[in-house]
């Protein structure tokens, strides 16, 4: 009999479960976790082992407990492809941007994804001019996919990496993003509201992203509706800043009601 292994997006979503919860407790243990997942006390044994590998988490007898990282978990282990609603607002969102525009990203899944679905716009692959569009990123996973199309032109910022969000941050990424105009920057924030504006949690990388919406034209916010009427740590831009809010349709109604009362087009997807 064949034993069916685990796809890597079971494995990925597990792992963030296992992390959001080894966050709040600080210790977990194999009972506790197969119970609060409803996986095999045999699999999440393989999970805390990987985890221990990626240095993610410190392996005890018996489970894991946590080591001095963030418990952001690191983009290549987020799924954003499983979550619907992202993929929705990513579709959406990425049919915006003009052919032979300059388009700006930061760093996040949702971002990620949208940038994804642009670089796999027909139009722009099928487009006589070259470059068809010109992708600015301050996210090393981003620029690591659209360097591969030979149809996007990638400018890549410089900076520091943070490795929760693989975003680059301080002096140099500002340096450089200071000599660039954008067309349009599509900004994923943790927290998106009419009275706070676009707020993350990292100082730094609100920072970074502030500085990409003051070079832009015009501002999409992508944020799933839980983050729709939140507010978040470091302010990134105030609502008027904001062109376009991209979002699902699982937004609170009178949040998503006062940004279009500050201005701002809300499109739920």
């Amino acid at each position: 009999m064949t034993t069916r292994q685990p796809r890597a997006a079971d494995r990925g979503s597990r792992w963030s479960t296992l992390l959001g919860l080894l966050a709040e407790r600080g210790r977990l243990s194999v009972a506790e976790a197969a119970e609060s997942l409803g996986a095999s006390e045999a699999t999440i044994r393989r999970d805390f082992g990987d985890l221990a590998a990626q240095q993610l988490a410190t392996r005890t007898h018996g489970g894991i407990v946590a080591t001095a990282v963030a418990y952001d978990l690191p983009a290549r282990y987020k799924v954003a492809g499983s979550d619907s609603a992202k993929e929705r607002i990513a579709t959406h969102a990425a049919d915006i941007p003009k052919e032979g525009s300059v388009v700006g990203f930061n760093g996040g899944t949702t971002t990620s994804a949208v940038a994804r679905r642009l670089a796999g716009r027909p139009d722009l692959a099928m487009s006589p001019t070259r470059p068809a569009i010109t992708v600015v990123t301050n996210a090393l996973n981003i620029a690591t996919e659209m360097v591969l199309r030979p149809f996007v032109r990638c400018v890549s910022l410089g900076g520091v990496a943070r490795p929760e969000s693989y975003e680059l941050t301080g002096p140099l990424a500002s340096m450089v993003l200071g000599e660039l105009w954008l067309d349009t920057a599509v900004i994923g924030v943790d927290a998106v509201s009419a009275q706070a504006g676009a707020t993350c949690q990292n100082e730094g990388e609100a920072s970074i992203n502030s500085l990409m919406v003051e070079r832009a034209e015009r501002v999409i916010v992508v944020a799933t509706g839980d983050k729709v009427g939140a507010r978040a740590f470091a302010l990134i831009c105030p609502a008027s800043r904001i062109d376009v809010v991209v979002t699902d349709e699982s937004a609170d109604p009178a949040a998503v009601t006062n940004l279009r009362a500050a201005g701002v087009a809300v499109e739920v997807v």
